[in-house]
């Protein structure tokens, strides 16, 4: 009885360490490191970062902009034109796993960490309807929560360190689609693209709260 028990034992502990192998190998090769700033650090959940471009000289951080109607309300999220503007702080929330850390290939929200000119309209990006030219663009206004309509921070490469990333938004069980710019009458739009906007993440200093007022520049 004690061998057949000490077998049993041994059983057991090889096909828990096996499980073990099998879920860390699978954490690992799906897509779970976790994103990283330009300073190296993990990127928090509900902290303000801004994103800017990989490289400085092609303008600036990301800030709500008038949209393509002519009106403010809502914002869609345009590049500053300025490479000394960071632009406005955003903040990642994963939506399934309530963690502390941004991770690569999650399903997450993003918004401006701001109170806007528009307090009807949330800060929560959201994808806005085709228009003409057959172009989505990515506003403001969104709910969040969703898993259907979902952002993702995706890694595309690392330079000497630094790691580079692209935004992409993911729909119902389909190809997950870049997100670039779209220059049109002088302003840098985030719209859908073949071609990603390459960024990285600096956090904020200071206060995450700033307010939008006539003073600030609406691109």
């Amino acid at each position: 009885h004690t061998h057949t028990h000490t077998s049993n034992t041994v059983i057991k502990m090889k096909t828990a360490l096996l499980l073990l192998s099998f879920l860390l190998f699978a954490l690992s090769t799906y897509g779970l490191d976790p994103v990283l700033d330009a300073a190296g650090e993990e990127v928090q959940t509900g902290v303000g970062y801004y994103v800017l471009p990989h490289i400085w000289a092609m303008g600036g951080g990301l800030a709500p902009g008038r949209n393509r109607n002519g009106s403010t309300c809502p914002f869609d999220v345009v590049q500053s034109p300025y490479e000394v503007d960071n632009g406005f702080p955003v903040a990642f929330s994963p939506i399934l796993d309530k963690e502390s850390v941004v991770r690569v290939s999650a399903d997450i929200d993003i918004k401006f960490t701001i109170t806007t000119t528009c307090p009807q309209y949330s800060t929560v990006w959201d994808l806005g309807d085709y228009d003409d030219s057959g172009r989505i663009f990515i506003t403001t206004g969104g709910v969040g929560g969703s898993v259907i309509k979902r952002f993702r921070i995706e890694k595309y490469s690392e330079i000497a360190s630094l790691s580079l990333y692209k935004l992409v938004h993911c729909q119902a069980r389909r190809v997950c689609q870049n997100i670039g710019i779209f220059r049109e009458n002088r302003v840098r739009r985030l719209a859908v693209s073949d071609e990603p906007y390459l960024v990285v993440f600096v956090k904020a200093e200071g206060s995450q709260i700033k307010k939008i007022t006539a003073r600030h520049n609406i691109y």
